[in-house]
């Protein structure tokens, strides 16, 4: 037989090879991924609750009203879907551009968005890792030399190079169904991360208009109180008058003054308040507390919306991103008793590898020998008493992540309860605040008159004008507290539910089928 006939023979044996090997390694593949199964139960959604009020006592379908800023009566509003931007409601151009710019310049967003981002990497980086082969291909060279004398022969020792490139494949086969459910496990977690960066933003967006409310709060609150002490400074100077000429006592005086210094003493609290609030916004909307400084807002800035909306606790429970995110935890430790489980069955790996040997780089691909070869390993448990502990722990952080996840559903309902009735008795509030200032506002104008008939002394018309600033502080507190039982209560009906969240889903494996 020639060289060219055997050389013939060979490349028809490679081929030959090839064949054997590809239908081979696809045959297995094949019947791996048609006898695979998925080990341990499919995650259900838990139910919804089965209460259909939030409070024993109906609510009323709107508040109370009073005619006075921020006095209006507010309705309920069922089946209402809530904006994305639901600050807007509230009617502060400067509250929509601080909170538009914390959205893009918080750190703390900022760092929720990387986080997710991370999550949403590593369950790509599994997803490529087990539901796809791993091809590597390599190539290994080397220089050897031979004596013939250590195997019996005669003849001088020879050197030769040998080269040996190869496109190697390794692959595990999910036969239980642990690589799905460690994905779903990754999915679920990513899904968790999302609901966070959600929670972040309707907790940053609920934080800011809360923080400029009392702002407003505080400010309304040192203009009563300077109006406060500049009264009392007038008793105070009438009082020394009238010690000077001998009609008052210094008893009265002393009094007078402890009074002004109480009065002077609360103002450079109030102004550490607001100040430290003014700090906070900053901080909120992501610069630095100097950097910027933030005009003080004011409760005419705001408006009260006529309108609230009241989603029903079974519908609460899919809006809230805090039940949402409890959920994704309760559906990751599912699928981790699963991964579990699965540990407990056969194990199946199979490895292969395709090659080329010659002496010379320029015979790897023309006579150069073909080599491969194909390695499967199923492995079964037979005795570790650490898998069915893992099991038993996998299970218990199931029942775990079960009780969270009632333990914040039930907090979710106690939070829209206080809410909902915080709007109601705070509406009621304020309508007594507003008599009680109408009340002051009229004896002051009473006096004041006394006074211009001479029935009635200065002195007296400062008590009432300053009776009349104290019931001014109530009124402002109680008028606040209107607007932040309205920003609590969208936060509390879980806001309104971003693009982002309904545009970037991770699709869970075998999500297509449920």
């Amino acid at each position: 037989m020639g060289s060219t006939e055997a050389i013939q023979i060979l490349d028809v044996e490679r081929s030959r090879s090839d064949k054997t090997f590809v239908h081979t390694v696809t045959t297995m593949m094949i019947a791996g991924l048609l006898t695979g199964c998925t080990v341990g139960p499919d995650f259900t959604r838990p139910a919804v609750p089965e209460v259909a009020n939030y409070t024993v006592a109906p609510l009323h379908e709107q508040t109370v009203s009073t005619s006075i800023a921020l006095g209006e009566a507010q309705h309920f509003q069922s089946g209402w879907s809530v904006d994305n931007q639901w600050w807007r409601e509230l009617g502060s151009s400067r509250l929509n551009t601080l909170i538009s710019e914390a959205l893009q310049a918080n750190p703390t967003l900022a760092a929720a968005q990387a986080t997710l981002r991370q999550a949403q990497e590593i369950y790509a980086a599994r997803a490529g890792s087990t539901l796809y082969p791993q091809v590597d291909a390599g190539i290994n060279a080397q220089r050897q030399r031979t004596n013939p004398s250590a195997l019996g022969q005669v003849g001088d020792p020879k050197e030769f190079s040998l080269y040996n490139p190869g496109i190697g494949i390794h692959y595990q086969f999910d036969l239980a169904g642990g690589n799905r459910r460690s994905l779903e496990a990754l999915a679920a977690r990513a899904e968790y991360r999302r609901y966070e960066l959600e929670a972040a933003r309707l907790k940053l967006a609920g934080s800011i208009a809360t923080t400029a409310i009392t702002q407003a709060r505080l400010a309304g609150h040192i203009e009563v109180m300077m109006t406060i002490l500049k009264l009392q400074d007038g008793q105070l100077n009438i009082a020394r008058e009238r010690l000077h000429l001998g009609q008052a006592l210094p008893d009265e005086v002393l009094t007078l003054k402890s009074r002004v210094e109480q009065t002077r003493a609360e103002l450079p609290l109030l102004r550490k308040q607001l100040d430290q609030n003014q700090h906070l916004l900053a901080v909120l909307i992501g610069q630095a507390p100097g950097a910027d400084r933030l005009h003080a807002f004011t409760l005419e800035d705001f408006t009260l919306p006529s309108s609230l909306p009241l989603v029903v606790p079974s519908e609460l429970v899919r809006r809230r991103p805090d039940i949402q995110a409890a959920e994704s935890l309760l559906h990751a430790a599912n699928a981790e008793y699963g991964i579990a489980v699965s540990k407990l069955y056969p194990q199946f790996n199979i490895s292969a590898s395709l090659g080329s040997q010659a002496l010379s780089t320029g015979a790897l691909f023309g006579s150069g020998t073909a080599v491969w070869n194909l390695v499967g390993q199923l492995t079964q448990p037979l005795y570790n008493p650490g898998l069915p502990a893992e099991k038993r722990a996998a299970l218990a952080a199931f029942d775990a992540a079960a009780a969270n996840y009632q333990s914040v559903v039930l907090e979710a309902l106690r939070n829209a309860a206080d809410v909902l009735r915080a709007i109601e008795h705070d509406a009621q509030s304020l309508t007594a605040r507003a008599g009680a200032d109408t009340a002051a506002q009229k004896a002051m104008e009473a006096v004041e008159r006394q006074y211009a008939l001479g029935a009635a002394s200065y002195v007296e018309v400062l008590i009432a004008q300053q009776q009349a600033q104290d019931t001014r502080i109530d009124l402002v507190a109680a008028q606040a507290a209107r607007l932040s039982d309205t920003v609590a209560l969208y936060q509390a009906m879980g806001g309104g539910i971003s693009r982002e969240v309904l545009a970037g889903e991770v699709v869970l494996p075998g999500a297509e089928s449920n």
